[in-house]
This record gives structure tokens, sequence and C-alpha cells, in this order.
């Protein structure tokens, strides 16, 4: 998964410090990290990072690229283990980085329509389709939200009416959604950063490729096609664009527009005259 990868470990680290631990992510007396690991656990007292395998306050936990525990590979799909949780993970953000990203605002609403170019095997499974986040944007903007869409380097087109971001980094990218007051788009690195940045609401576009039990957080909209049926293929799946086509623009609007009122209100309480 990547950075998603990474921000599952911190929540698996989250607490460590307070009980006077770190947590080794590997194998007693190997720590390891990948070429995700130092840009999320940057600043992250919970986690110990390589070279500190000799310290005595460590909480080996095995899980590394090839070890994540949430799936097994069965030749050409994932199967998921249907008993694990993800839990919120933590970011730890400068100040001089919480400075930079105070500069492009706060309560916007964080839309990315796109799949990482990467993942080019399973694509059209995750793909809820460019014009229907469109046309969600399109929808919100009509009642006055601020839309802003990260753009950088190998990402795909920026939505009409998004503001741009330019992001140097995901951990920027992240620093600047701290601000935001929602997250739409698929299952992936951002929703798991809107649950580690504890954003008021998030809408995560899933389908029946992944269970949002295993890879989701209870407290965000979760959308699938409802078939219970998480097949996890590394194909082009008609059984997951089934999914993705049942999910209507109409309903994720609906949540949305439901979300953001509540958020208005706890934000702004009426207080009655007595």
């Amino acid at each position: 998964m990547g950075y998603g990868d990474q921000l599952i470990a911190t929540g698996l680290a989250r607490g460590a410090h307070a009980r006077g631990k770190q947590v080794a992510f590997g194998e007693p007396r190997f720590i390891r990290w990948d070429i995700w690991s130092k840009e999320i656990f940057q600043n992250n007292p919970n986690i110990a990072p390589p070279g500190s395998e000799r310290a005595k306050n460590l909480e080996w936990i095995a899980y590394f690229k090839g070890r994540r525990g949430y799936n097994s590979q069965v030749r050409d799909r994932w199967v998921w283990n249907m008993s694990w949780r993800c839990k919120p993970g933590q970011m730890f953000f400068t100040r001089s980085e919480e400075v930079d990203a105070a500069k492009h605002g706060r309560g916007f609403i964080v839309v990315e329509p796109n799949i990482e170019a990467w993942k080019a095997s399973v694509i059209s499974n995750k793909d809820w389709g460019f014009q229907k986040y469109q046309r969600v944007v399109d929808l919100l903007r009509v009642e006055g939200h601020e839309i802003v869409q990260f753009k950088y380097d190998k990402g795909g087109p920026i939505l009409s009416g998004a503001r741009a971001v330019q992001t140097k980094s995901f951990r920027h990218a992240l620093s600047v959604m701290a601000n935001a007051k929602m997250y739409i788009g698929p299952e992936g690195g951002l929703h798991h950063g809107a649950a580690a940045l504890d954003l008021p609401a998030a809408i995560v576009i899933f389908g029946d490729w992944i269970p949002p039990t295993t890879m989701g957080y209870p407290n965000h909209d979760n959308f699938t096609g409802k078939s219970n049926v998480y097949c996890g293929t590394q194909k082009p799946c008609p059984h997951c664009k089934a999914a993705m086509d049942s999910i209507t623009v109409e309903a994720v609007f609906e949540r949305a527009k439901k979300n953001l009122d509540d958020i208005e209100e706890v934000e702004c309480p009426v207080f009655k005259s007595v």
C-alpha cells in the first residue's frame, strides 16, 4: 500500500511512549523500515528507528513489507483478514510544517478522485469515476464549500473548480490536510491520513474490492456496493465495477451535506436567549 501502511503502523504504536516504551517494527534484532517509513514516522516518539535494536524499552510488532497482517496473497488476488481492525494513526509535524501548512487556509474539503498510478492492476476496481467526483464537487461548491485537491508529480487530472495545492511530499499534503474539515476520495493513503489527523468527517469510496471493516474506520462514512463480497482480485473485475456503479452521486453528496451541517452546528452553536 505504501504510505497507508505506515499510517496504519502509527496506529499500532499509538500510546507506547506514554507507557515508557517504543514499538520496533520487524523481527527481534532487526527493525525493518521501507522507503516510506522515515517520512511518516518522523518525530513519532512511539516508534523505534533502525539502529536502536538493543534498546531495553522495545515492544516488537511483526508488521513490515511482506507481513502486514491484514491480507495474504493467493494466486492473483488478496485474501483479507476479516478480523483485522485499523486503529487511527498519528502524525507529528514540526512547528515550521504547521506554519507553512496554515498558509493554505483552513475549513476546506479535500477531494481526491484519482487512484495511484502504480496501482495499475487494481485501478478499475477502486475507481468510482472522475466525473462522479466532479458532480459532487459541483454540488458542494453551490453550497458554498471550498474544494482543495493536491497537485503532485505523477498525479492525475485536477477537478474543475478545485483549488490545486502543489505539495512537495505526501507528508506535506497531510500537513495541509490537517486544516481541512472533510476528506472525500478512495480508500488509500489519504483516507488513512484523514483518520490519523482526526478530521471532523471523511467519506471514503470503498466499493467491494476491499472491506471497510478491515481497512476502514468506524467514524468515517464508508461507501460500498453492499454485496458483502470483497474479492481482492488484481485483475479488472465486473463485480467491483457493479459495486462502484451502485454508489450514486446523490448518496455521497447527501451524506457530505449532512456531515457538513453537523460540523457547522458544532463550530457555531446557536445560543437561545432567556
